[in-house]
């Protein structure tokens, strides 16, 4: 699914492992993998991953629903937080998540690059950016996570 085979260039840590492959193949059944996203790199540093633009992705007026942006900005600032978290047998739930469309989309790949802005004990803020094929800023987004103790209660069930 990505553009080409085109190198991906992250400004992070290069000793931290990459674990980009290992996200993807546990993506069956999860909202990520349902509306096809293809991490293309994965640290705590840096989460990267693009999406094939497909018809049902589209709104009634044929470009890319709002919802697929904020989608991805939310998964790709969970996934690079709890790669942080984990370190610290923590995990992440988001709190808020502010997406910003700014260019409408028919088709194509998007790009989506996800930084953090802050990591905390007690949470996380992360900043995501949607690129076009071309470049163009698509989307951005910043979302808020919150960091979980080890035995959390979420929902009813503890989160493990």
């Amino acid at each position: 699914m990505s553009s080409g085979g085109a190198s991906v260039e992250c400004v992070n840590d290069p000793t931290e492992p990459n674990v980009a492959d290992a996200i993807n193949a546990m993506h069956a059944g999860t909202w990520a993998g349902t509306i096809g996203l293809e991490l293309l790199h994965a640290t705590r540093d840096e989460v990267v991953g693009e999406l094939v633009v497909q018809p049902h992705h589209r709104q009634p007026h044929g470009i890319v629903h709002g919802g697929v942006y904020s989608s991805v900005i939310e998964s790709l600032a969970s996934i690079g937080a709890a790669l942080d978290a984990m370190r610290h047998g923590r995990t992440v739930v988001g709190l808020e998540n502010h997406t910003s469309f700014v260019r409408a989309v028919r088709e194509g790949v998007l790009r989506a690059t996800a930084r953090p802005l802050t990591r905390g004990r007690r949470s996380q803020a992360w900043d995501v950016t949607i690129v076009d094929g071309a470049g163009a800023l698509v989307a951005t987004g910043r979302v808020r996570l919150l960091v979980l103790e080890p035995d959390a209660t979420v929902a009813g069930a503890e989160i493990g």
